[in-house]
């Protein structure tokens, strides 16, 4: 049976877009405490895929992801879930709002929601766990006076709590995406693909990342994300790390990584994989049907190539 490692424990939003992949629904679901952890089971193949947030329509980034990838490993992206993200306060029975004083939740989660603490908590204490899930735990187990969690309505069920307020993030649109990642495998194109990978600068000086973004211009690639990281060399050494419409066996991708990977320092490839989004299969569904279109009318004009004359 395959296994599949996640951001945990049970209840947090990663198990959630776990669940929302028909085709792992019979495999083994092992929780991890950390991303880093995730990330490491999956380098040794202690399971078969990992998966872990990766960016979040509020708070951008998530770093412990991203420079995982970039920096301390060969890992390739094999897929990603966009997970519609709301918040609940939760606590244990009979605690009520206004006796809140202090608040946990994962930092990703609890900076997705400062205006709902500032307006109707004032001065409480937020406070770190390791997942949202995590602190719904910490709450429900320890029973901390005056404690209530940020966290998703499933950990209220799971750590016998209560909903105190719900969708309390601060933005409507609220979504996060996931990756899952896996060890020395490119999935198959399908029509409707994306492919991350970072770009490293020679040095930094005018007109560096003009060089890179000609290379998509010059073939009409289009980028979906472009992002600098610090190279954690020192004070203004960045890469950029890019996802762009394609996959690395279109022809005209793999010659833009070339030549990438041809200019000094050279790019690191992070994978190609289905794009997500509400229209995705359907999408796929479009470009297999209209390339089987144009496969048959080739066809048809082949069939009207004249036989080549016999000498005479």
């Amino acid at each position: 049976m395959r296994r599949v490692g996640f951001f945990g424990p049970h209840g947090t939003f990663t198990e959630e877009a776990l669940a929302s992949v028909g085709e792992l629904a019979d495999c083994e679901h092992v929780a991890y405490p950390t991303i880093p952890d995730v990330l490491r089971a999956a380098e040794s193949r202690e399971v078969d895929l990992g998966i872990v947030p990766i960016e979040n329509s509020i708070e951008g980034t998530v770093s412990a992801t991203l420079d995982h990838l970039v920096f301390d490993s060969d890992l390739l992206i094999q897929f990603e879930v966009v997970l519609d993200i709301h918040l609940f306060l939760l606590a244990p029975p009979g605690i009520k709002l206004e006796e809140i004083r202090s608040v946990v939740s994962y930092p990703h989660a609890s900076a997705q929601c400062r205006r709902f603490v500032h307006e109707r908590l004032g001065d409480a204490e937020v406070l770190p766990a390791n997942s949202t899930a995590d602190a719904a735990r910490l709450v429900g187990e320890r029973r901390l006076p005056q404690t209530a969690a940020i966290a998703p309505r499933l950990s209220a069920r799971l750590y016998g709590l209560e909903v105190l307020a719900e969708a309390i993030e601060d933005y409507g649109g609220n979504q996060t995406r996931f990756l899952a990642v896996g060890e020395g495998r490119v999935p198959a194109p399908t029509g409707h693909d994306k492919t991350s990978i970072v770009c490293f600068q020679a040095a930094d000086h005018p007109g560096s990342l003009h060089e890179i973004l000609g290379q998509f211009s010059a073939r009409s690639l289009n980028l979906t994300k472009i992002e600098s990281r610090p190279t954690k060399q020192g004070l203004g050494d960045y890469c950029f790390v890019i996802d762009l419409e394609g996959h690395v066996s279109d022809e005209v991708v793999g010659d833009c990584l070339r030549e990438l990977r041809a200019s000094p320092p050279g790019c690191k490839f992070l994978g190609s994989y289905p794009a997500a989004g509400e229209h995705a299969l359907a999408r796929r569904e479009e470009v297999s049907s209209a390339r089987r279109e144009a496969g048959d009318w080739l066809s048809e004009i082949r069939r009207l190539v004249a036989a080549p004359s016999a000498p005479s």
